[in-house]
């Protein structure tokens, strides 16, 4: 669960644009899309496997 502390001379706008990178940053918004609409079992198994590789890829490089 995420959660912003909103500071007391802070605008609201500026606590919500934290709040949207943070959700942005650790994947949440494209989790919340991603089950939205339904994924075909197959499609599913391709986007792991392309998830895997990226991770895999990503490691080997530091």
């Amino acid at each position: 669960m995420v959660k912003v502390q909103v500071k007391p001379s802070e605008p609201l706008d500026k606590a919500l644009r934290r709040l949207r990178k943070i959700c942005n940053n650790e994947g949440i918004t494209r989790e919340m899309k991603r089950a939205s609409v339904y994924e075909k079992p197959s499609e599913r198994r391709r986007r792991k496997e392309r998830e895997r590789i990226k991770a895999i890829r990503l490691s080997s490089r530091s």
